[in-house]
Parts: C-alpha cells; sequence; structure tokens
C-alpha cells in the first residue's frame, strides 16, 4: 500500500547566497492510495486505488488480483472451474502490516482462494519488497508536477 498526495513536493530552489529561500508552489487538498504488486517472473505490475487501507479493502484487493489470474488462466486455454484443482500455486509475499495478518481475512482467503499461499517477509526489511520501488518510483515522477484534483 502507499498513498499519494495532491500537495506540491518541492525539493530543490535557486536563491540569492545569504538570504532566505522561499519555495513556491500552489496547495492542494488530496490523496490517493493503492494497493499493489509485482509479479516476480515477469514484473507485471497489479495495482488497485482504493479509499483507506484496511483489513476489508485488502480481502477485496486479493479477490480481484486471484480474478485476474483466473482470468489468466482462462485465456491460457484452461478451464475455470479446473483452476482450484489444476491451477497454479500463487504465493502472495507481504510485509508485516497487521491488515495482513487480521485472523478472520486470512481465514477467508484460505477458504475462498485455495491455491493463493500468503508468505510474510521478515519484519522491517522493505528493501527485499518489489513493490516498494514501483511506489518510490511512482512518487519521484510526481513529486514536482501540481494536480488539480484527484481524478487527474
Amino acid at each position: 500500500e502507499s498513498g499519494f498526495s495532491l500537495r506540491v513536493i518541492r525539493r530543490k530552489t535557486w536563491g540569492k547566497k545569504s538570504q532566505r529561500k522561499k519555495v513556491s508552489g500552489q496547495r492542494r487538498s488530496g490523496r490517493v492510495n493503492a494497493m499493489g504488486g509485482v509479479r516476480y517472473s515477469d514484473k507485471k505490475r497489479f495495482v488497485e486505488f482504493i479509499k483507506k487501507g484496511n483489513s476489508e479493502t485488502f480481502y477485496e484487493v486479493v479477490k480481484v488480483f486471484y480474478t485476474e489470474i483466473i482470468k489468466e488462466w482462462v485465456e491460457a486455454g484452461n478451464k475455470e472451474e479446473d483452476f482450484r484443482e489444476k491451477g497454479p500455486k500463487i504465493v502472495l509475499i507481504l510485509d508485516n502490516a497487521s491488515i495482513h495478518k487480521k485472523t478472520d481475512v486470512v481465514g477467508k482467503i484460505a477458504e475462498n482462494m485455495p491455491n493463493l499461499i500468503l508468505e510474510y517477509l521478515p519484519a522491517y526489511s522493505p528493501d527485499l519488497n518489489i513493490i516498494e520501488l514501483v511506489w518510490h518510483s511512482a512518487k519521484e515522477f510526481i513529486a514536482h508536477r501540481l494536480f488539480k484534483s484527484v481524478e487527474e
């Protein structure tokens, strides 16, 4: 999960020597939140925009992801009804956020999405999480841009 603010982030400015620098920029309010992942084998990205990052939203995003995997399975010439028994096992590697470990959500995922295996990274190891690189690049890309609205 990551959040993107509409507030302009100015990192550099020019100013006269020995005078206080003033960083200008219009201020906007608003925020866009996203949940996503990167498939290790082909670096395909999956991103869903969300209103709030909580365990219910996490479950809904995982459900959409699972549906996309089934769709790929069918497009490869397989039958949807064979997915549970013959489909690939998908290992979803997560950080240790509490929304990923809530027992009722983990139970629902195990019950409704049997091909999905949840694994957790060691605590405090964002450097092992590939999606963190995507969030960093996205934030760098939008850092000096002014957006008029969340939709933009």
